[in-house]
């Protein structure tokens, strides 16, 4: 019967012999950096720390495409601003006797959806057209009156406003009332507006507010929207607001939890976050030493002088086992289109195999001591 250093040996042989014919589930760490070391690299690669991190941090942004501004807010006065297409309600009361404005036995005529025109003005009887776009319902009706005192000493006007189509805003998708909403005042804001459709979807991924206005398009997410009192953008007549999912996603492969394409949760992501997001590292595969993300710059993005890459296609390494880069992974931010890589430990291959052979001897090894 053989005895047992000789098996032992038997196996160390199989392990040399056979770890590299094994299939495996990600490349290791040393297999992809490798050709970095060549004369002629054709990549970039980057052991991210802390003491580099603000180098890298300064670096162009990729996969950010369509990036727009967002207007800044504003206060408006509370009430409202009458536009083309609005329609008001007029009551003019009269008490004088054998008034033109009134009949014989009424003390008032009302004239309902009176149409602002092209023009701006409305017609009314007597004094011909009053111009009354860009007024508020309370100097419309002053106006109004002013020219009908003149015909008619006693007359008081009363005016409601019925806003049109063009002094309303759109509100498209992503909440549960999405609509035309005439404006109630000229302070109405988007937090507002989108307040009034009901709030957002709450099955949105990261929604985003996108605004259209006068052939210029501005974007923001929700987010940033809530937390940024500045960004609670004051609303004009006419605007159009889209809310929407994000489309940004990041791609996992390798000795993860997951390999998939990866919605961002949220606009600024960590790598650490990207890691957790994928169901973090395999504990029998993976390499904490060796989490890789891929990017990929555009050529005129390059730089000689470190305030940039010097290559197109950069590997940034991390080593999760350290407190630096463990630090340095909570603030190394996540692009859109970034490839994030759990490569495979050495080790895992050899325990596969001592797995297997210890199945088929009836042998039990613990790979971790022997590694020790």
């Amino acid at each position: 019967m053989p005895r047992p250093h000789i098996i032992f040996a038997v196996l160390l042989t199989l392990v040399a012999a056979a770890c590299s014919q094994l299939p495996r589930g990600a490349a290791l760490q040393a297999e992809i950096v490798s050709e970095y070391n060549v004369e002629n690299p054709t990549f970039q690669a980057l052991r991210v720390t802390r003491a580099n991190l603000p180098m890298i941090a300064s670096w162009p942004r990729t996969g950010w495409k369509n990036e727009y501004p967002w207007p800044g807010t504003s206060q408006g006065a509370n009430s409202s601003v009458i536009q083309t297409g609005d329609k008001l309600d007029i009551v003019i009361w009269d008490s004088q006797e054998n008034s033109l404005l009134t009949g014989a036995a009424e003390k008032s005529a009302a004239l309902t959806g009176v149409e602002v025109g092209p023009n701006g003005a409305v017609f009314v009887p007597y004094v011909d057209e009053v111009f009354v776009r860009g007024l508020s319902p309370q100097s419309a009706r002053a106006r109004i009156q002013e020219k009908l005192i003149q015909i008619a000493p006693s007359a008081q006007v009363q005016l409601s406003l019925q806003q049109g189509r063009s002094n309303s805003v759109e509100l498209v998708g992503g909440v549960n009332s999405p609509g035309a909403y005439p404006m109630p005042s000229r302070n109405y804001k988007i937090l507002g507006l989108i307040a009034d459709g009901g709030g957002v979807s709450p099955a949105l991924n990261n929604p985003r507010v996108r605004l259209l206005r006068s052939g210029t398009t501005y974007e923001t997410s929700i987010e940033d929207l809530l937390e940024n009192g500045t960004r609670n953008t004051l609303l004009m007549p006419g605007d159009t607001v889209i809310i929407e999912e994000d489309r940004k996603t990041f791609s996992a492969i390798g000795a993860s939890g997951v390999e998939a394409l990866i919605d961002f949760p949220k606009d600024d992501l960590s790598a650490i976050e990207s890691v957790a997001l994928v169901g973090g590292l395999a504990d029998t595969r993976a390499d904490p030493q060796g989490v890789l993300v891929l990017r990929e710059y555009d050529v005129h993005q390059l730089r000689s002088d470190g305030s940039a890459p010097s290559m197109q296609q950069v590997v940034f390494a991390f080593d999760l086992t350290s407190a630096d880069g463990l630090f340095a992974a909570r603030k190394f931010r996540i692009n859109p289109g970034d490839t994030v890589l759990a490569t495979e430990a050495p080790l895992s291959q050899a325990r596969t195999l001592f797995s297997l052979i210890g199945t088929a001897f009836g042998l039990t090894q613990d790979l971790s001591t022997l590694g020790g």
